[in-house]
């Protein structure tokens, strides 16, 4: 069982197996560490998903996106084109796994160039609203110290700046209509919701997304499912009508910080029952209470 899990949080980044890991992950490439190129996922997803049936879908459209490794351009897959290739290369890390080649083109994970990309719902769709489920953090508190925090910090914020650069040119649009220097006939004003668990995930550390276990998938499902109830209870009523995101600071003089969003209700609630791993019960200090003993 992991250090870090035994001892209360979901993050790996102390035990020795991530940590060897992460060291060797930057000395060798996977082309070297992984010459036969050998990736279990890719059975996994071979095996449950039928691209086929897929492919022949009518029902909302569905978009795959992957960087081009030769020119660093995003690459977008619509639902005609989804096999077991573009899936892969759109969860394609460099640091892990070999390109993903595509009609002999090379692809890596689709978050370096939008994450997600956003503008297929504009052009493909008649959409005005759209709902972001994001689950990678935007903000963090404090300056990590590390090599490793560093990088990891590095990786996030690269991973954002290409959704935030399309969140100021919805922004830049929505103004120019509301200005009346667009006409809203032509151009449509495109309202933004998001569902996010920034609140939740500021304990977890990037280590995080290599823990496996169940328990901590289930966490992750459970808290989901609380921040869309939350979403849903607050800002369903909007959509059609306004957005429940704010995205106009992005063009606020100096971009200046906005103020933090607080959880929801049901996410505080839950991560005041379910805030430790079942086993890092065992060392609580005598007489607190556990994850499934109530809080008084």
């Amino acid at each position: 069982m992991p250090w870090d899990v035994l001892w209360g949080n979901w993050s790996v980044e102390n035990t020795p197996g991530y940590l060897w890991f992460d060291a060797f992950s930057r000395i060798f490439s996977p082309y070297s560490a992984n010459p036969f190129n050998h990736n279990p996922l890719r059975d996994v997803v071979r095996t449950e998903i039928d691209f086929d049936l897929v492919r022949r879908c009518t029902g909302p459209k569905l978009f795959i996106s992957a960087t081009n490794v030769e020119t660093g351009q995003l690459r977008v897959f619509e639902t005609s084109e989804i096999t077991l290739d573009t899936v892969m290369a759109s969860a394609c890390l460099p640091q892990i796994f070999q390109a993903v080649e595509i009609d002999g083109t090379p692809y890596w994970d689709g978050g370096y160039g939008g994450n997600p990309a956003l503008y297929p719902f504009f052009y493909a769709t008649p959409v005005e609203d759209v709902l972001l489920v994001q689950i990678n953090p935007v903000e963090r508190e404090g300056a990590p110290r590390s090599a490793r925090e560093i990088q990891n910090r590095i990786d996030e914020i690269t991973f954002n700046a290409a959704m935030l650069r399309e969140f100021r040119a919805i922004a830049f649009v929505n103004e120019l209509i509301e200005s009346g220097q667009l006409e809203r006939g032509q151009y449509r004003q495109i309202r933004m919701h998001r569902i996010d668990a920034d609140e939740a995930f500021k304990d977890l550390s990037a280590s995080s997304k290599v823990n496996a276990e169940w328990a901590f998938l289930e966490y992750l499902r459970d808290l989901g499912r609380s921040a869309a109830e939350d979403w849903l209870a607050e800002s369903y009523d909007d959509v059609g009508e306004r957005a429940s995101l704010d995205i106009s600071g992005e063009l606020a003089p100096g971009l200046a910080a906005r103020p933090r969003k607080t959880a929801g209700a049901r996410v505080r609630d839950f991560l005041a029952t379910r805030k430790r791993p079942p086993s890092a019960n065992h060392h609580r200090p005598r007489g607190e209470p556990t994850d499934s003993e109530p809080r008084r």
